[in-house]
């Protein structure tokens, strides 16, 4: 390894080297090195091409092919030695070739530009990161399918503004976090199909002279074609923005369920028992087993949410072309992926591990007259009464019930009739929770039937869960 591994590039137009503080804020390499992977793929693509339409010679393409493979080699296996003064990865592999393979090195970056050349390592790096990271909700997916496939009968308090709204079942409420995640899944491969274009070729923002043909590396690089404008190709990081918008969206969602685990946990509800292995004890109360991997995904939000923000403010300013504002996309994004993978993780986990407290969810269901809105609708539906009429007379019998601290379906018929006359006995066939429950058989709906008929649905979307 030679010693001297300054950055000439200037050279030519500057006679004095950059004062230390400006190396260290130009310097990127300690982020955009995990760009690697995809800096070398793209540089074999545009060392392929060039050598097709006869800018390289075949014996140049070759070598320059296999001194890439190993400076890949050696990034891999951690003995690449890395230097501020080569700013970034772009630099470091090309002044790494130059030492492996010498003259051949210098013709690489012919009919490029380090625009065009971060543009398309940076999308190939987030095209990878919203696969794995499809990966990753499909198995959060299944792990709540598998508990919603275990509870689709058990019934639990549904809440509107937190209070006791209708019975619902438990399988239905786990279900609508699915929904939520589909809706994820299908946000992050929106942002992969509108990124799937290639900028190679697009060079500093004029394109090129050059005879390249940017269809060729394109495809070689699984694009599904080149950039149709060279200014907009290495200015635009709208994909970047839409990952960080879908993750945002995303680590909402966890966030939301992370709030109803730790409300769940609490004692006043006693709904869940957290696993051993996502809680932590208190340092002077040993009763205690609180919900940190939960608090630590509800907090990690507020951080996905701002990491968003942070290159929306940079980008917003910008004239065209490309402004060094730029260099600061990556970190928000890097930390974006490994932030929600490490929250999805621990939600999978969560979520696999919980028991349920099936008669605590059923004892809290039955308060707050919950099935108030089941009086309402057997007085539309059976006896005619208008629904802002019934609702009324569900309102004074609910008044009854608080006065005889008791439930809707305790109440006498009497009580009953005394607010209106319409009532029957049969009333007391839809009171239950039960039987409300059994009663909401629209699409979509909370009935167990309802449930399971989604629930087979989604096994054969997702494939089958661990209790299939």
């Amino acid at each position: 390894m030679a010693k001297d591994r300054s950055n000439s590039q200037w050279g030519g137009r500057f006679s004095g080297g950059p004062a230390v503080i400006m190396m260290e804020i130009n310097a990127s390499i300690d982020v955009d090195k995990r760009l690697a992977t995809q800096d070398i793929a793209g540089s074999k693509a545009h060392a392929t091409m060039l050598e097709t339409v006869g800018i390289l010679s075949a014996d140049e393409a070759a070598v320059i092919a296999s001194g890439l493979d190993q400076v890949l080699a050696e990034i891999n296996t951690d003995t690449m030695i890395w230097s501020p003064a080569l700013e970034d990865i772009h630099m470091h592999v090309e002044a790494r070739l130059f030492e492996l393979i010498g003259e051949p090195a210098k013709r690489l970056h012919t009919a490029r530009s380090r625009n065009d050349q971060v543009a398309t390592d940076f999308k190939l790096w987030v095209r990878a990161a919203c696969d794995e990271l499809d990966v990753s909700l499909r198995a959060f997916q299944r792990a709540l399918l598998a508990r919603a496939e275990d509870h689709a009968e058990t019934i639990m308090p549904g809440f509107t503004h937190l209070q006791i709204a209708q019975p619902v079942t438990l399988g239905h409420h786990l279900l609508a976090y699915i929904e939520m995640i589909e809706r994820d899944r299908g946000r992050f491969a929106d942002a992969r199909a509108r990124l799937n274009q290639c900028p190679l070729g697009a060079a500093a923002l004029a394109g090129t002279g050059f005879p390249i043909d940017r269809h060729m590396t394109a495809k070689a690089l699984g694009f599904n074609g080149p950039t149709h404008n060279s200014i907009d190709s290495v200015s635009d990081r709208d994909f970047a923005l839409e990952f960080l918008g879908a993750a945002a969206i995303t680590a909402v969602h966890l966030s939301r369920l992370s709030e109803e685990i730790i409300i769940w946990a609490s004692q006043p509800y006693g709904f869940i028992t957290l696993p051993d292995a996502f809680s932590t004890g208190s340092s002077i109360m040993p009763q205690k087993r609180n919900p940190d991997a939960a608090e630590l995904v509800r907090a990690k939000s507020g951080k996905m949410l701002g990491l968003f923000q942070s290159l929306a403010v940079v980008m917003k300013g910008l004239p065209l072309a490309y402004s060094k504002d730029m260099q600061e996309d990556k970190s928000p994004v890097f930390e974006a992926f490994d932030t929600l993978s490490l929250c999805l993780a621990a939600m999978t986990g969560m979520v696999d591990t919980l028991v349920f407290n099936a008669d605590a969810m059923r004892r809290v269901a039955a308060m707050g007259y919950s099935t108030a809105t089941d009086l309402a609708d057997w007085l539309v539906r059976v006896a005619g009464v208008p629904f802002r009429e019934a609702h009324h007379i569900t309102g004074q019998a609910v008044k009854i019930a608080e006065h005889k601290n008791c439930d809707l379906a305790a109440l006498d018929l009497a009580d009953l009739q005394g607010c209106d006359a319409r009532i029957t006995k049969a009333i007391f066939d839809v009171l239950s929770i039960d039987a409300s429950v059994a009663s909401r058989l629209s699409y979509g709906c909370t009935a167990p039937d309802q449930v399971r008929a989604r629930i087979a649905t989604l096994r054969g979307a997702l494939g089958s869960t661990s209790n299939a």
